[in-house]
C-alpha cells in the first residue's frame, strides 16, 4: 500500500478552522505568513493551491461587541459579513508577502448542490488557478441559512476538492489525525496513519465537536473523507498549530491518510456521491440491496420505505433495512409517486400512475454505490 504524500500533488486543496487563523479578536499574522510560505513553496514545486479558510465570524466578534458563546442567526450573518472582509484582508497581506495574489470566493451548500451553479463555480476557481491566483474560499454565511448551510468547513474543503478534480485535500486540525478513540479521554487511544476505505467501524470512531469556535470535529472529518476519497482524492488530517503546517506534513509529520477511492468516477457521478443534502430516503429489501452492489438499476419493486419530499431529479439516498446507507443517486419520481409504485412491479407503473415513467426508481446512469456498500 503506498501512502500518498504532498510533494507529488498537483492541485491540493487545504482547510484551515477558525481557531488556527484567529487569536482571542485579531488573526495570528505570524503563522498566517509560514502558511503562505507554504503556498509558495507548493507552487514553486508545481502544486497549485486553494485554501479554505474559517474565521470571518470569530474576527468580527471583538468589532461588533459580541461577547456571548452563541449568537443568533442574524447576528452571525451580520458578523461574517465584517468578518469576511478581515479575513479576506488578513488573508491578502500574507499572501502579497510571499508576491502571491488572493482571490476571496464565497459559497453555500446550493453552489455544489445545483449542477449549474456547480460548473459555474468550478469554471470561476480553474480561471483564478490558470491566473496563478490563491483562492481563498469560505462558506457565504452573510446569505446562508441552516437549510443552505455546510455548517463546517470541512466538507466544504472536500465538496471543492471534488470540483476541481483535486488529488490531495489536507485538513489542518488541533489533533494529529485519527485515533481509535478520543485521545483526551482514553490515553490508549491508539494513531492510525493510513486508512483504507471509510468502513462503518472507521466511521463511528468521530467524536462530538471540539469547545470553541470550531463547528466541525472529528465527524465532519470523516464526512469529508468520503467526499473526498470517493472523488479519486487522497485526504490527509493532520496537526495545523505547528508553524509553517503545510511543509511538515510534506516532510513527513505525523498524520492520517485516507486512500482515494480505486474506481474512477465521471465529474457527474462525483457529483451524486458527493451530495450533502439529499432530500430524501429510499430504504430497500435485501434482494434490491445485492442488485445494487452487481451495479444494477434500483426498481420500484425493491423499495420498502420512502422517506422524505422530493421532486424528479433531486438527490436522495438509499438505505438497506438496517439504516446503513448504500447509494446516492437522482430519484426518477417525486416522493408521492414512489410511494404509490413502491413494492410494485415496473409494468404496474402505468397502472398505479395513470401515465408510464421510467422502469426504474433510480436508473443506474444516475445511482453512485458507497465504498462500504
Amino acid at each position: 500500500m503506498i501512502t500518498p504524500d504532498l510533494a507529488t500533488a498537483k492541485l491540493l486543496v487545504v482547510k484551515i478552522g477558525s481557531a488556527l487563523v484567529v487569536d482571542g479578536a485579531a488573526p495570528r499574522t505570524a503563522w498566517l505568513a509560514g502558511v503562505a510560505a507554504d503556498v509558495a513553496a507548493a507552487r514553486a514545486r508545481g502544486t497549485a493551491v486553494i485554501l479554505v479558510s474559517s474565521g470571518a465570524i470569530a474576527l468580527a466578534r471583538p468589532t461588533l461587541g459580541f461577547t456571548q458563546p452563541r449568537l443568533r442567526l442574524e447576528e452571525k450573518q451580520a458578523a461574517a459579513a465584517v468578518g469576511q472582509i478581515q479575513l479576506a484582508q488578513a488573508w491578502a497581506g500574507a499572501l502579497s508577502g510571499q508576491g502571491l495574489t488572493a482571490a476571496q470566493m464565497l459559497l453555500t451548500l446550493e453552489d455544489t448542490e445545483d449542477r449549474r451553479r456547480y460548473l459555474n463555480a468550478r469554471a470561476t476557481l480553474t480561471t483564478l488557478l490558470s491566473l496563478n491566483c490563491v483562492p481563498v474560499i469560505n462558506e457565504n454565511d452573510s446569505i446562508a441559512t441552516a437549510e443552505i448551510r455546510f455548517g463546517d468547513n470541512d466538507r466544504l474543503a472536500a465538496r471543492v476538492a471534488e470540483m476541481v478534480s483535486a488529488d490531495r485535500l489536507l485538513l489542518l486540525s488541533d489533533i494529529d489525525g485519527l485515533y481509535t478513540a478520543d485521545p483526551r479521554s482514553n490515553p490508549a487511544a491508539q494513531h492510525l496513519p493510513v486508512v483504507a476505505q471509510l468502513t462503518p467501524e472507521i466511521e463511528a470512531m468521530g467524536g462530538d465537536p471540539p469547545p470553541g469556535y470550531s463547528s466541525g470535529g472529528m465527524r465532519t472529518k470523516l464526512v469529508a473523507a468520503r467526499i473526498a476519497t470517493q472523488a479519486g482524492c487522497a485526504m490527509a488530517i493532520a496537526l495545523g498549530s505547528v508553524a509553517n503546517p503545510i511543509q511538515a506534513v510534506a516532510d513527513g509529520a505525523r498524520c492520517t491518510w485516507f486512500l482515494p477511492a480505486p474506481e474512477g468516477r465521471s465529474a457527474r457521478k462525483r457529483w451524486i456521491a458527493g451530495s450533502l443534502a439529499p432530500l430524501g430516503t429510499l430504504t430497500v429489501d435485501p434482494g434490491a440491496a445485492r442488485a445494487l452492489s452487481a451495479g444494477r438499476s434500483l426498481l420500484p419493486a425493491g423499495v420498502r420505505a420512502v422517506a422524505g419530499g422530493f421532486d424528479r431529479g433531486d438527490p436522495i439516498e438509499v438505505r438497506d433495512t438496517d439504516g446503513i446507507e448504500l447509494a446516492r443517486g437522482l430519484s426518477a419520481y417525486s416522493a408521492d409517486d414512489m410511494r404509490r409504485i413502491a413494492g410494485h412491479r415496473s409494468e404496474e407503473i402505468e397502472t398505479l400512475l395513470g401515465w408510464r415513467g421510467r422502469d426504474e426508481a433510480i436508473h443506474r446512469d444516475d445511482l453512485v454505490l458507497l465504498a462500504t456498500a
